[in-house]
């Protein structure tokens, strides 16, 4: 460590700092033009597969690192067990799977909006009854959003232990991809969440 914090101050310490803010998007966080987003475009694939892909532009989300309330969200839609979205498009013979959720970095997650899609692998049975998979994701979304995450600590803890076993015990990455990844962190999170902001849940806040 006190080598490389050497080479960094050798390397660095003449980089002039000019005193600017940090820059600020607030006044663009309706990127989108919402009449115009609710549309259904049909995309000829390249190769043999049908897809539904259903995306809601968001408000951002990044200060909610925290709490992770998409993580959460895309937790409970793509589950596959009794009861789920896709255990039910499985028994119509309408689907082979399904996934949900927000990547948390870029163009899915910055500081004027948040991306959340749901994406369907329909079978050929699936694929004529496309408007009735659509309404179903509808329907389970409004479901949770009727019912509320108030009753469903449980389901948060269980996502904040796997998630802190995966970083726990997870393989060593390269380390100038470790890097850039702390490099982006450093510009997102608390310094005190520096390691740990992108991957772990700290706050069960039903609110958010």
């Amino acid at each position: 460590l006190d080598t490389l914090e050497k080479w960094v101050t050798e390397i660095f310490s003449e980089i002039p700092n000019n005193g600017l803010p940090k820059p600020c998007f607030g006044h663009l966080t309706q990127p989108f033009d919402t009449p115009e987003f609710h549309k259904l475009y049909r995309v000829v694939p390249v190769r043999k597969v049908h897809s539904l892909s259903i995306t809601w532009a968001l408000p951002p989300q990044e200060q909610y690192y925290r709490v992770k309330p998409l993580h959460y969200i895309s937790w409970l839609v793509g589950h596959e067990g009794k009861g789920s979205v896709l255990s039910f498009l499985r028994k119509k013979f309408w689907a082979l799977a399904l996934y949900g959720g927000n990547g948390e970095t870029g163009f899915e997650q910055n500081s004027t909006y948040s991306i959340f899609s749901i994406s369907v692998t329909l079978t050929d049975e699936g694929y004529k009854h496309f408007y009735e998979v659509a309404h179903v994701v509808f329907q389970y979304v409004k479901m949770l959003q009727q019912t509320g995450p108030d009753k469903r600590q449980v389901i948060w803890e269980e996502i904040q232990k796997i998630e802190a076993n995966e970083f726990h015990y997870q393989e060593q990455t390269d380390p100038v991809d470790y890097v850039e990844s702390l490099c982006e962190n450093m510009q997102m999170f608390q310094k005190e969440d520096f390691l740990t902001g992108d991957q772990l849940l700290f706050e069960y806040k039903p609110e958010v």
